[in-house]
């Protein structure tokens, strides 16, 4: 978003025109027909529509999305019209400029790939999450035309790429938005290398210390990996020579983000952490020569090195839901070390690169368009789906942006790729909604099986339907997939407007007997009676949960309008009145708010009234937001909850911006999972020993339990602040046998 007034000097016009020379350049081998003129419309359109203002970092705008332009070509590798777009793509937002105007001088095409990219206006401003509504014109356009939301994707990393020139809880804003929708959407695009990206860059934001941590761990132990990868590759690369096949070999560090969530997951030391590479072998070969060229290399590699069978993953018979083909193996390499290998083409390095973008490009070569095209006929379903709620259809939609395949079959032996944990149930809807609709019996492998029954690797599903059968809302609760539940809910949504029909008619013939006017009257009613909409209040009636007979006695009527039941103060409404004596003690606690311990948008936080939440339990020190609840005041969070994500990217406008100051001393119960190895001298009792004793940190609840001389601990502590908590956690890691220490979070 422009944030000045300021038009573009000499030296700053002289830069941009080097910038889109530069851009004209790369993009040239690309261009046909008309393209080249079209470009330097786009750019003097923009130049014009954007020559007063500049973003944050005080550069011209204009440099944005001419840097989403190369992006879109040279990162995500799209074509002409998409450079042309992403240009465009701020100016209606904006500029003065209107779709209109570029409708004229651009033409239909690049006119709809623009209006698809423009953010929503005012429209929503009274949704409860209209950053929901934005998520779904996004994701509606997606179906439409891809490079759309391909184009979205460029803007979104460049702006990730230079957030250091925004406030802290701006940055931790963008990086939830991005971490709920654009990573998990950039996996399912195939978008590999700008789905690591967001994830890395989302970490630095959210926990910089620990994002730190690792990288200054991987920068000191880089000149040993590659001298250990030379190692590896050394004995390889002979074998290789003599098959004649192309081939280049490179390394691939694992990303921070990943070596952290294998911290998290397996609970173990950075130093545990066997596979923080991967090899990869690329091969150069025709289509047809692919896979048989793959399996060979794998064939020299395991003759080499000893595999671990169970890590052998086949993605080249079987691809991947987004797209990605290639052959995993893990070895025991040198001094005994697990070595993951990728063995790929050319072509399939690329579509693993760029997913979607690429895909196009090699359509006509291998059919494995149908794993988008199946996905996307998914996404279509959900958008015909009648839904008014923007959180339910994002919510949905997610559901079907999964990390995990399960592959199954119909009884004539046709496959169907589902989201692993789908059930029998999800299968039914897969093949079409209205055998899911009037499912009544499942059958895995001919064995009948409960609808929620959870797919496995190679089950062939057949379903027994009845006409009579209606969805309901246990249902829900069986199905994973984002297209079963948008069709159940929709389903039950019909049913209960059928039945609310006979409350609407009830009411209609109750308004006529009191001589008042139904279209007057009702919203009032819906009010009144605490709904949310009339289908809510008619389905009230028909059910009898309203009595209108009893019910409507209340109201009077004054010519063709009810009037309202008059509200009689109680006693307990008077007393809750300010007086004097309570005005003075509020007077009294304002003097007492310069010692606050947290400033919310610069102000004491007990001027709202707030509490710490039990699903992260911040300790002072720790980075921290503040969230306006419905009903329970201010939450206090660690920017790295597992609920801050959802909360920041869908409820933006009730997050708050939360900081500790002044130096006043607390006390934080904190949660530790403790996992170790029994060496047999007494874990207990040395634990207790240090934190008691010699660091003088009270203990407020300690379990332990283990097996076959392993141990994990949870351990309640008192701290004071993020320092002390630190000193305890690295005084308990240099206890023998005890391999990690994480701080817990509520599941």
């Amino acid at each position: 978003m422009p944030v000045s007034n300021t038009a573009i000097n000499t030296d700053e016009h002289k830069e941009l025109v080097a910038v889109f020379d530069e851009l004209k350049r790369i993009v040239n081998p690309s261009l046909t027909g008309n393209d080249l003129d079209l470009l330097q419309k786009a750019f003097d359109m923009a130049y014009d529509g954007h020559a007063k203002q500049r973003r944050k970092s005080g550069e011209p705008y204009l440099f944005h999305p001419l840097e989403v332009a190369r992006i879109c070509f040279q990162e995500i590798g799209l074509g002409p019209t998409a450079v042309i777009c992403a240009i465009l793509h701020d100016v209606v937002e904006d500029t003065p400029y209107t779709l209109e105007q570029i409708r004229e001088i651009f033409g239909e095409k690049i006119t709809k790939i623009v209006d698809g990219l423009t953010k929503l206006d005012g429209m929503y401003n009274n949704s409860e999450s209209p950053q929901a509504e934005n998520f779904k014109k996004v994701i509606s356009t997606l179906v439409e035309d891809v490079r759309v939301v391909l184009i979205k994707m460029a803007d979104r990393i460049h702006n990730m790429r230079t957030l250091g020139a925004m406030p802290r809880h701006k940055q931790l804003k963008i990086a939830a938005e991005t971490e709920y929708i654009y990573a998990p959407l950039a996996h399912r695009l195939g978008l590999y290398k700008l789905k690591t990206e967001f994830q890395d860059i989302i970490m630095r934001i959210q926990e910089p210390e620990f994002y730190k941590e690792i990288t200054e761990k991987l920068a000191n132990t880089d000149s040993e990996r590659q001298k250990y990868i030379k190692e590896f590759i050394n004995p390889l690369e002979r074998h290789f020579e003599e098959t004649g096949i192309a081939y280049r070999i490179m390394y691939r560090p694992k990303s921070i983000s990943s070596i952290a969530n294998k911290i998290r997951t397996k609970k173990v030391p950075f130093e545990q952490i066997y596979d923080l590479f991967a090899v990869r072998v690329i091969l150069d070969v025709e289509p047809e020569k692919e896979k048989t060229a793959c399996w060979a290399m794998y064939s020299i590699i395991t003759d080499v090195y000893r595999p671990i069978p169970e890590r052998l993953k086949d993605w080249i018979t079987t691809p991947k839901g987004n797209g990605y083909e290639s052959l995993h193996t893990t070895v025991v390499g040198p001094e005994g070390t697990y070595v993951e290998v990728q063995i790929r083409t050319e072509r399939m390095d690329e579509i693993a690169e760029r997913g979607f973008a690429a895909h196009w490009k090699y359509k006509g070569i291998k059919s494995n368009n149908s794993v988008f095209d199946v996905w996307l006929d998914n996404v279509r379903d959900i958008l015909d789906t009648s839904n008014s709620d923007a959180l339910e259809f994002i919510n949905d939609f997610k559901k079907n942006l999964f990390n995990e395949e399960v592959y199954v079959f119909t009884p004539k032996g046709d496959m169907r790729i589902l989201p692993k944990g789908a059930t029998a149930l999800d299968f039914a809807f897969d093949i079409h909604s209205e055998v899911g609709y009037h499912a009544t019996a499942l059958k895995v492998n001919s064995k009948l099986v409960p609808m929620g029954y959870k797919l496995q690797n190679g089950d062939q599903v057949t379903v027994t339907t009845n006409k009579n059968q209606k969805p309901n809302e246990d249902w829900l609760k069986i199905v994973v997939t984002g297209k079963a539940r948008a069709k159940i809910r929709n389903a039950m949504k019909e049913e209960r407007r059928k039945i609310g029909e006979l409350g609407k008619e009830a009411l209609m013939r109750k308004l006529k007997n009191m001589k008042v006017n139904f279209e007057d009257n009702v919203d009032m009613l819906v009010k009144y009676f605490g709904f949310v909409s009339r289908p809510d209040l008619y389905f009230a009636i028909s059910q009898e949960h309203i009595n209108l007979s009893t019910e409507m006695k209340v109201f009077t009527v004054e010519g063709q309008q009810l009037k309202l039941p008059e509200i009689v103060e109680t006693e307990d409404d008077l007393s809750k009145q300010e007086d004097p004596k309570t005005k003075k003690e509020e007077e009294k606690r304002a003097q007492k708010l310069a010692k606050a311990k947290i400033l919310v948008n610069g102000e004491p936080a007990d001027t709202y009234g707030y509490n710490f939440a039990t699903c992260c339990n911040p300790v002072e020190g720790d980075s921290i937001f503040a969230y306006l609840t419905s009903g329970a005041g201010l939450k206090i969070h660690r920017t790295s909850c597992k609920n801050a994500t959802h909360l920041i990217a869908n409820y933006g406008y009730r997050v708050l911006k939360a900081e500790w100051v002044g130096d006043k001393k607390n006390n934080f119960v904190v949660d530790l999972v403790v996992t170790g190895v029994d060496s047999g001298i007494g874990v207990i009792q040395t634990i207790s020993d240090l934190i008691s004793n010699k660091l003088g940190i009270n203990i407020r609840n300690f379990s332990i339990a283990g097996e076959e001389g392993y141990f994990e601990g949870n351990i309640g502590i008192v701290v004071m602040n993020t320092d002390q908590l630190n000193v305890a956690i690295k005084a308990l890691l240099e206890i023998d046998g005890i391999s990690n220490v994480v701080r817990k979070q509520k599941e």
